[in-house]
């Protein structure tokens, strides 16, 4: 039987996600010597603009109502970009998201406006959609003097056009989508060549939503038999995890490690597949429903893609 092994990817969203839920996650994984991903927004904090989605998007509110959102993210992230200011989060941010890479642990982009992006993105024209990621990537470069060799598009929301502007960038992989095993995307009418690594496990934030799992226990119960042997792929949320939920995610990585999990980053993922680039298979990216997410999101394994 193959090893069990979990790649960690945080992903940032918001301005108190970051400020306060990446030091604590660096504390969380420097106590158990564990590496992650970590993939940062940039741009303003807009959270509160989400609340709309209560009306457009199917599932939204019940989400919301069930994983108790208002506690879970605080009032400064409900209210951010409607009744209180939008800040910038890589100006605000940028000794944090720089500590993230000083810790050892891995950086990519997330996004410049985090909430524009999975909200918009099938509204914008190619010219706004590609500010969006410039924004984001030359943000990025600011803070590490480098460029980024990795990329997860906010909310697993990418399309044919966003996928081919993230190809220009020479980046060693991506992580957009959810489900399966790692391919190459099929979108536009080509096989791109910027490998795609998907979150694979539920995001607490949706197993929060789920009735069947009503405590902490619970959560831990299912997550502790949750990834299968081989390479699993777990997004956490630095809003959630770093912050309401780090008690129970520090005990979750607990149970992890004294069954024996190891957490490669997702580089690592990314290089030993590249070795054998060709048993990667090539999937067209389309979109699913997931329990416990309102809306949609990106995957390449079409068995689960919603009608």
């Amino acid at each position: 039987m193959s090893p069990i092994r979990v790649a960690l990817k945080v992903d940032c969203d918001t301005y108190v996600g970051t400020r306060d839920g990446v030091p604590r996650l660096l504390d969380i994984f420097r106590s158990r010597r564990i590496g992650a991903t970590f993939f940062f927004t940039f741009g303003p904090d807009r959270s509160g603009v989400a609340v709309a989605r209560i009306f457009k998007r199917p599932g939204f509110l019940a989400k919301m109502v069930r994983s108790r959102a208002p506690s879970l993210y605080g009032l400064r992230t409900a209210l951010s970009g409607t009744l209180l200011p939008a800040p910038l989060i890589g100006e605000r941010c940028s000794d944090v998201i720089r500590e993230a890479g000083r810790s050892g642990h891995e950086t990519g982009v997330h996004a410049w406006d985090h909430v524009g992006w999975q909200d918009r993105l099938d509204r914008m024209g190619e010219a706004e959609l590609r500010e969006h990621t410039g924004r984001a990537h030359a943000a990025y470069e600011r803070i590490f003097g480098e460029p980024a060799r990795a990329c997860a598009a906010a909310g697993w929301t990418v399309d044919a056009r966003s996928l081919a502007a993230q190809e220009e960038r020479g980046l060693l992989y991506a992580s957009n989508t959810r489900l399966g095993p790692p391919f190459f995307a099929s979108a536009g009418g080509r096989v791109l060549t910027t490998l795609e690594i998907p979150t694979t496990l539920p995001t607490l934030d949706e197993t929060l939503a789920w009735p069947r799992l009503s405590s902490d226990e619970d959560q831990r119960a299912f997550f502790r038999d949750a990834p299968p042997p081989g390479v699993s792929v777990h997004t956490i949320h630095a809003e959630v995890e770093g912050r309401s939920k780090a008690p129970l995610f520090g005990r979750i990585l607990d149970d992890w490690l004294e069954a024996g999990v190891s957490f490669p980053l997702l580089s690592e993922v990314a290089r030993e597949t590249l070795a054998r680039r060709d048993s990667v298979p090539v999937r067209p990216v389309v979109r699913t429903t997931l329990p416990g997410r309102g809306g949609t999101v990106a995957t390449g394994w079409p068995e689960r893609a919603a009608g």
